[in-house]
């Protein structure tokens, strides 16, 4: 099959439970080796939509194509797809290689190939050496390295993993996150993996899907789902707290109770007196020592009412109007203090309109 075609197909996908809608219109596309990530709070949808996947539930309506093929009809053990979840579960009265052995044993993998397979797995995920360790011999982040191999030992054609990483530590996820993208895409493997961590999805991601409320409000790359969230609901689901309610006015710049703001590129298209939201992301703002040479660039002034050193940065929040707002600044120029007033200039391209 070619990279450029579709190798998972998710067309209007709708779930109910007990009259209650978990997903409603879900569609998307994957190609082979893509990873995509389900992204969004408890109960948007995303763990219904893996199982529907794996076949686990029944949709309502809506059809699921693998390679061309519809499989709904498939049963779950016939779909060929490997399956991780954040319990693992792991045999505790079996070694690491029995357990990485496991789902070749059900295939009836002969034993010479079985062999391989699973010194190939073990060497990928760097567990070689500890084949005959016990279960309980192993840390969490080993553990998890096992539950890999034995989805990956099976060579699935398609590798969904619910929330994988969730019961272990900040430090640890972040390294295994990367370690994770780095054996998959070694693989060429296509994979969906739930999670309600956005760094997480980010860094493992080459597609993400944001779930609200059974609801797909956007499916794009890491990259424009920062850079353009679809949607209040995504952007506050993503963190961004600098959201400006306000209107346009016939010259194309945003009024609101922060003023006249210069933003005519993003409101072309809008027409003059709707009321859009503004979000200007927090990496969006720096201090200007030559105020004057920016009189028509997008400002925003107010009084600094926090301020904590972060390293690389300075988090500073200010109150300006009725708004409370947080933005990440360089070290150099200094911030202004506490209760000081402070000039930001924005970049353009850290501002995004949004409907409502």
């Amino acid at each position: 099959m070619s990279d450029n075609r579709n190798i998972l197909e998710v067309d209007r996908l709708s779930n109910h439970y007990e009259g209650k809608p978990l997903l409603q219109d879900v569609s998307f596309s994957l190609k082979q080796g893509e990873i995509l990530c389900l992204l969004g709070p408890s109960g948007s949808g995303k763990t219904t939509l893996l199982r529907l996947l794996a076949g686990l539930e029944r949709e309502e309506a809506g059809t699921i194509s693998f390679c061309g093929k519809d499989v709904r009809n498939i049963p779950p053990h016939k779909r060929n797809f490997g399956m991780m979840f954040q319990e693992y579960a792991l045999f505790p009265h079996k070694s690491l290689q029995q357990n990485v052995a496991f789902g070749l044993e059900m295939q009836q993998c002969p034993r010479e190939e079985l062999s391989k397979r699973v010194k190939t797995v073990l060497e990928m995920v760097g567990l070689s050496g500890m084949e005959n360790r016990n279960i309980d011999e192993l840390s969490g982040g080993e553990r998890q390295r096992v539950a890999l191999a034995r989805s990956l030992a099976p060579q699935p054609q398609l590798l969904l993993l619910d929330e994988p990483l969730g019961s272990l530590d900040r430090a640890l996820r972040d390294r295994l996150t990367g370690e994770i993208r780095t054996i998959l895409k070694s693989l060429a493997v296509t994979a969906v993996f739930v999670t309600h961590d956005q760094a997480e999805a980010f860094s493992i991601a080459d597609k993400v899907a944001v779930l609200h409320h059974g609801i797909l409000q956007q499916f794009d790359t890491p990259e424009n789902l920062y850079r353009n969230p679809a949607n209040i609901t995504v952007a506050n689901f993503l963190g961004f707290r600098n959201l400006i309610q306000g209107i346009i006015s016939e010259d194309g710049s945003f009024h609101s109770p922060l003023g006249r703001m210069p933003i005519n590129e993003l409101s072309q298209n809008v027409l003059p007196g709707a009321t859009v939201t503004l979000l200007i992301r927090p990496e969006g703002a720096t201090i200007d020592l030559c105020p004057t040479s920016r009189i028509e660039s997008p400002s925003i002034s107010g009084q600094v009412i926090d301020r904590r050193f972060q390293g690389s940065t300075y988090r500073l929040s200010l109150r300006a109007a009725k708004f409370s707002l947080t933005f990440d600044l360089p070290i150099d120029p200094l911030p202004p203090q506490i209760g000081q007033s402070i000039l930001l200039f924005l970049n353009p391209s850290a501002l995004v309109l949004m409907k409502g």
